[in-house]
């Protein structure tokens, strides 16, 4: 074997032992608390004080690829979802979660300066203390492009010794705010069950005979206050005859139809149309069947029902669109993302054309489009590289490697499908290819870093260095939780979703569920997440270039 092969070799032998016992680190729990992916930074940092090392043009190589892959994928993930989590009540969520990044960032910056720390060390803390990994990349990359920042401290020692008390000062932040606001879970459960009904109402379905004379003649988006309401009418019963209603169909007096949608919604058409009646158009129905439909056709996918035109092609009616975990009357201006569930009303014959032209594949679901990632990581380096003139910085911003390809995925992921590319990757897939770009980052930073872990814990700036994360994990918590549970009111399980997001922090959000039975936390941890992630990369990179 060459000794170039050898070499190689050991590189892959070292990393792969880091990552294996990193990650049975991990997962090992001491009463509830774990390090999970971090537990190879640990691993990496034990390996590298031993004196192993990588050689460096593979560890630079392997470094930049798993951070790539392991933003890119977080990107995928979150994009569908980013823009509607600005809208609405989610804009207030994202507004206290960009207060407590803020926050954080001032705490860092004054440390900064007034304790002396060099760039590693500060963007360190910041990214350990508030336990956001995608952070840490963001600031090494920047510290490498940075010729005045080459010299200082890795991030990655004040980000070991700032994480384990990241995870633990965001559960007592949790504690403190539920003893001083002295809550009570069942109380805050059923005020949220409330919040959810009043926002989100529930789907239901009710039976009207037509018996308004006002109405003949006009179909449901004529009458008053009906056009965006969410209701469908999915079948209908004229002169005895059940079958599909159709959109261009009129109403006339004695019609019976079946009508789905929110309650309130039914409530004004019953007061508009008619009288409710007890008959099951569903059962009572020769012909009609009801049928759940996944799309998977990438011509489907990015189009609009209305677009496709299926329901004017076709003797079928949409009632339901299922998203993840909501369910929504299917809105007929709604985007079609790959792995949305629509309920449709037909005849077999009907509904299977209609099958055909959504798809309806799990296996094409669950078949990962290959070509997309490459191109959509080209796209993602391409745009990270392009200098960003900000009044203010000394230096044009780049995102980088870290903020390129997250931008890029969230971007691609949320407009569902761009000419020949669906910018969708099973859920399986994605987080496989996560854990293994994570995984290749943290072991070289670890391994890397870990020949100084020593003499930082003998010298006490580790004491230091924790001291300010504390500070910086625990104050802008308690502060922007207080906030909006005295000023602003809001329910306190969606606060904890609000301070588990706006870290960043899995373990956070399996504390604050396993409080409740409700989904607060983590619709709250949803809402903020993906602007959150956004922020802390970049405003990593800012920090380097700020204060250098």
């Amino acid at each position: 074997m060459h000794a170039g092969n050898f070499s190689i070799a050991n590189d892959l032998l070292l990393l792969c032992l880091t990552g294996a016992l990193g990650l049975a680190l991990g997962s090992l729990r001491i009463k509830g608390f774990s390090l999970g992916i971090a537990g190879v930074l640990f691993s990496g940092l034990f390996f590298g004080q031993l004196g192993l090392s990588i050689s460096p043009q593979i560890a630079h190589f392997i470094r930049e690829f798993g951070l790539i892959l392991f933003v890119y994928t977080i990107g995928l993930q979150v994009g569908p979802g980013f823009f509607s989590s600005l809208k609405h009540r989610g804009l207030l969520l994202n507004l206290l979660a960009t207060a407590i990044v803020l926050l954080g960032t001032s705490l860092v910056i004054f440390t900064f300066y007034s304790l002396r720390f060099d760039i590693g060390e500060i963007t360190g803390i910041f990214s350990g203390a508030t336990t956001n990994t995608p952070s840490l990349g963001a600031a090494q990359e920047a510290i490498q492009r940075s010729p005045t920042a080459q010299n200082s401290t890795p991030p990655a020692l004040a980000y070991a010794i700032c994480y384990p008390f990241g995870v633990l000062g965001i559960l007592l932040s949790m504690l403190i705010l539920k003893r001083v606001g002295k809550k009570e879970i069942s109380a805050e459960e059923q005020k949220f069950l409330e919040e959810q009904e009043k926002e989100n109402p529930p789907v239901s379905d009710l039976t009207l005979l037509v018996t308004n004379p006002n109405v003949v003649g006009k179909n449901l988006d004529e009458l008053p206050g009906m056009s965006n309401s969410g209701i469908v009418i999915s079948r209908l019963r004229r002169e005895g005859q059940i079958r599909v209603a159709r959109p261009d169909d009129r109403f006339q007096v004695g019609d019976v139809i079946l009508a789905i949608g929110p309650s309130a919604a039914l409530e004004s058409l019953r007061i508009i149309v008619g009288t409710p009646v007890p008959d099951d158009l569903r059962s009572s129905a020769p012909g009609v069947s009801v049928r759940r439909i996944i799309v998977t056709r990438r011509e489907a996918i990015g189009q609009t029902l209305q677009n496709l035109g299926l329901e004017l092609k076709y003797q079928v009616t949409f009632t339901r669109l299922l998203r993840g975990e909501v369910e929504l009357p299917a809105p007929t201006r709604l985007r079609l993302h790959a792995g949305d569930i629509l309920t449709v009303v037909g005849s077999e014959a009907d509904l299977d054309q209609v099958a055909r032209e959504l798809g309806n594949s799990m296996q094409d679901l669950n078949l990962p489009r290959v070509i997309p990632i490459f191109a959509g990581i080209v796209l993602g380096i391409l745009l990270g590289s392009i200098p960003i003139v900000i009044p203010g910085l000394p230096s044009p911003l780049k995102l980088g490697n870290a903020g390129g390809p997250l931008i890029a995925a969230i971007l691609l992921s949320h407009f569902a499908r761009i000419g020949p590319f669906v910018w969708y990757l099973p859920l399986n897939a994605n987080f496989l290819l996560r854990e293994i770009g994570i995984v290749l980052f943290l072991s070289v930073v670890g391994i890397n870093s870990g020949t100084q872990i020593g003499s930082v814990l003998t010298s006490g700036q580790g004491i230091l260095w924790l001291a300010t994360g504390v500070l910086v994990t625990i104050l802008p918590l308690i502060l922007v939780g207080s906030f909006a549970m005295f000023f602003l009111k809001v329910n306190f399980l969606t606060i904890l979703g609000l301070l588990a997001g706006s870290t960043t922090d899995p373990p956070a959000l399996a504390f604050a569920n396993s409080l409740t039975k409700t989904a607060a936390p983590s619709l709250a941890y949803s809402t903020v997440y993906p602007l959150t992630m956004l922020l802390r990369v970049l405003f990593a990179q800012i920090l380097v270039i700020f204060l250098t």
